[in-house]
């Protein structure tokens, strides 16, 4: 099958394929991870589909921030963006050289390459203004305290997990490197792009580009780049199967469809929460509002068969 008859998926990577939260987070640790999430993106490919893969950052950069922090007095601490950038080259490049290794050794040589890929946000968002973003590690409450008294970091208590920190997740406008992937796709390589969410810019009066401080919803942005791509489908991994309501109760209902306006009730009701499945939700509601065809919410081991309509959750017109 030539690659320009196959089909075009983006399968946005969760944060427990990378780097979950019962860690140390050592390099070793991340790597056995991450091999053992490629071997299900291989299956993807072997069932037909081209790949462009997008991944979360938020323990990763949450975890760069706060080791300037600690070492500010020293070395002077590097700006958000930036940071987001250092998050976006290494988690790629660990998905790019395991992605290879997999579909070597399933006696496969497609071409994987990163793309530091740059995402337009509008200064003038109100998220700017109310920080919603939860990123790196938990922090106990006294301990919380203490660094937001001496970084003005914001905190959300999130119960017997401890606090941690948020930061501002505006909504992606445009992705700047968006030709660039495109290209790669059509020549048969397989792209990781859009790492984090995108590295957040802003124009500036000249026309050009800088950097602003905040953390995109990768999800948001993953959909984004699914749309403009015309890719067929969206396959956004989490932790579960499938979306479910009144998830964690004795009456939760795991769901195999739901159609927009059953997902947009769902929303308005409370029972897909900000910083767990309300923003893969909207994602898929924002992929299908802008052109697209499928939209599924998975697994990262159930990828294969939610393309084929056999797992996940479909969100459907």
């Amino acid at each position: 099958m030539s690659a320009g008859a196959r089909r075009l998926v983006v399968v946005a990577i969760g944060g427990n394929a990378t780097y979950p939260p019962d860690i140390k987070g050592t390099a070793e640790e991340q790597f056995a991870i991450i091999e053992r999430s490629c071997a299900h993106l291989v299956d993807i490919i072997e069932a037909g589909w081209r790949l462009v893969v997008t991944h979360g950052n938020g323990p990763v950069v949450g975890n760069i921030l706060f080791r300037m922090a600690r070492t500010a007095s020293e070395l002077q601490p590097m700006p958000m963006d930036v940071c987001v950038s250092h998050s976006q080259g290494g988690i790629g490049y660990m998905i790019q050289q395991s992605l290879v290794n997999a579909l070597r050794v399933r006696g496969h040589a497609y071409p994987v390459a990163s793309v530091v890929t740059q995402v337009e946000v509008d200064p003038a968002d109100p998220a700017f203004r109310r920080p919603t973003k939860p990123i790196g590690k938990y922090f106990p409450k006294d301990e919380a305290e203490r660094i937001r008294r001496d970084t003005g970091w914001d905190f959300i208590d999130e119960g017997a997990k401890g606090h941690r920190r948020v930061v501002a997740s505006p909504e992606p406008k445009r992705i700047v490197e968006l030709d660039v992937v495109r290209r790669m796709v059509e020549d048969g390589v397989i792209p990781i792009a859009c790492g984090g969410g995108g590295i957040p810019v802003v124009h500036r009066k000249d026309g050009g580009w800088t950097g602003i401080a905040a953390v995109i919803d990768k999800d948001m942005t993953s959909a984004l780049l699914a749309a403009k791509l015309g890719a067929e489908a969206l396959v956004i991994l989490t932790g579960v199967e499938k979306v479910a309501t009144d998830f964690g109760k004795l009456s939760q209902r795991d769901l195999d469809r739901m159609s927009v306006a059953e997902a947009e009730r769902h929303l308005a009701d409370g029972q897909f929460p900000e910083g767990n499945m309300g923003p893969k939700v909207r994602a898929a509601l924002r992929y299908l509002a802008e052109g697209g065809r499928k939209a599924v919410i998975t697994s990262l081991e159930h990828g294969r068969d939610a393309l084929e309509g056999k797992a996940g959750t479909r969100v459907e017109p």
